[in-house]
């Protein structure tokens, strides 16, 4: 049987856009993507790209009183959102197109609209296009989930709404307790809004390192983030001075904005896939083996929309791997083994590996911890503290995870989780030369366990 394509894709995220072009420059294939709204998917577009730019933006105000204290005659003035927002969503557009010229350079047809699954080898495009498909790779990734929530609930905005505000609120309230909630309520706490944050947990961030999470949830009350833990929204109502929230701790107050960042689920509905028989999970979520593949032997699935790990850089991981294994010739499962992450609080939350808490499940542990104010800021007195922690399995002396709490964790997590994952013991950290002065020598100089488990 022939076909109009060796593969189509449907979704134009980090995950689908590696497939593509891959499958097209490398496995020499024909392939056409279809894409409803912007190329580029929710990192580019609504994400990572967007939201760290803002982290950046509003880091300054703290930094310009850190020049002060270190002698520098500085004064901050007023931040211009409407000059940052524009000048944010030209740098989208440039982003964008290199996406689009990416792909149209590698030979892929693009489809600038919403495409549906009519059978295991054919789409149909909302313009009433049909076309057919070797293979079909799934990657419309994810969306914002609101809650089921009290009536009025419609008045707050999302994670996505934020890039798009006409002003910056004065007062705001965060709803949810995972890591964009928790970015958010610091980068708009740095901007100069006041903010709360409502979360029904006993502790923000659930799921990773408790001692991490205590100390940055620590910080964020200290540089005046209201932070209620235990609470809930029970009644929302659109007054004129602004959206009245009466609270599960019995507190009423009044906001400028009400954000819900309480999760997100995988984009399956409407697309065909019930219809072309693939299996889905309880959460919605496309199910694959490890080649990314379907209980339909035709199509594929990667990124957001199959709910293993949503990280834009294991999308574009799966994306490539599926590309290699269909279309290169080389079978490539996907491995989701000791990924690095990081959350860009303020400060910044690194991990790779185990906690402490899922380590002490299945090992046997020594408990490597140091937490101090660093150099830096200890010197104009802020109370700021960093955590660096390392987690080592006392058999095989493997370090099975590592977490830091400071300032750049992002970028000092990468460089922790290459030699995690090449399997490095303690003893090979401690065997490394400390870099001094500076607050990662912490890795390698940390010599006798807090605890052990």
């Amino acid at each position: 049987m022939s076909f109009d394509y060796d593969l189509f894709v449907i979704g134009g995220g980090s995950g689908g856009v590696r497939a593509a072009r891959i499958a097209a420059s490398e496995g020499e294939a024909k392939v056409a993507l279809a894409e409803e709204s912007r190329m580029g998917g929710t990192c580019v577009i609504r994400g990572c790209v967007p939201k760290k730019l803002m982290v950046f933006a509003s880091g300054y105000p703290a930094a310009i009183d850190a020049a002060r204290q270190y002698g520098w005659q500085v004064k901050s003035g007023a931040f211009d959102w409407p000059a940052f927002r524009d000048h944010l969503h030209n740098e989208l557009d440039r982003l964008e197109q290199i996406y689009r010229d990416n792909l149209t350079r590698a030979g892929v047809e693009i489809f600038d609209c919403r495409a549906v699954i009519v059978d295991p080898h054919t789409v149909k495009l909302a313009d009433g296009k049909t076309c057919t498909a070797r293979h079909i790779l799934v990657a419309t990734g994810g969306h914002v989930s609101f809650p089921e929530g009290p009536e009025g609930v419609e008045l707050g905005i999302s994670s996505n709404d934020v890039f798009h505000l006409e002003e910056l609120p004065k007062r705001l309230l965060i709803i949810g307790g995972g890591y964009i909630a928790c970015e958010f309520a610091c980068i708009f706490n740095g901007l100069g809004t006041h903010v709360t944050q409502y979360y029904r947990g006993a502790q923000i961030l659930r799921g990773f390192d408790d001692e991490a999470r205590g100390l940055i949830a620590e910080a964020m009350t200290d540089k005046g983030i209201e932070l209620h833990l235990g609470t809930n929204i029970i009644e929302i109502e659109q007054h004129d001075e602004g959206i009245w929230v009466k609270s599960s701790n019995g507190r009423e107050a009044v906001f400028d904005k009400v954000m819900l960042a309480t999760g997100r689920a995988p984009n399956t509905s409407d697309i065909g896939l019930e219809e072309a028989g693939v299996e889905l999970g309880r959460k919605g979520e496309i199910v694959v083996d490890e080649f990314s593949q379907t209980n339909v032997p035709s199509i594929f699935a990667v990124g957001d929309v199959t709910n293993r790990i949503n990280l834009t850089p294991v999308a574009i991981r799966e994306g490539h791997a599926f590309a290699d294994t269909v279309f290169g010739g080389k079978q490539t499962p996907v491995d989701h083994e000791l990924v690095p992450s990081a959350i860009f609080t303020q400060p910044e939350y690194g991990a790779v590996g185990q906690t402490e808490e899922q380590a002490a499940e299945n090992h046997k542990i020594e408990v490597y911890c140091t937490s101090f104010r660093p150099m830096q800021t200890a010197f104009i007195d802020k109370p700021e503290r960093v955590l660096f922690k390392l987690i080592v399995d006392q058999e095989t002396r493997k370090v099975l995870g590592c977490h830091i709490v400071a300032d750049g964790a992002g970028e000092l997590i990468q460089l922790a989780g290459i030699a995690i994952k090449m399997g490095a013991t303690k003893e090979d950290f401690d065997r490394t030369v400390a870099v001094h002065p500076t607050i990662s020598e912490e890795l390698v100089t940390m010599r006798t366990p807090m605890r052990t488990a």
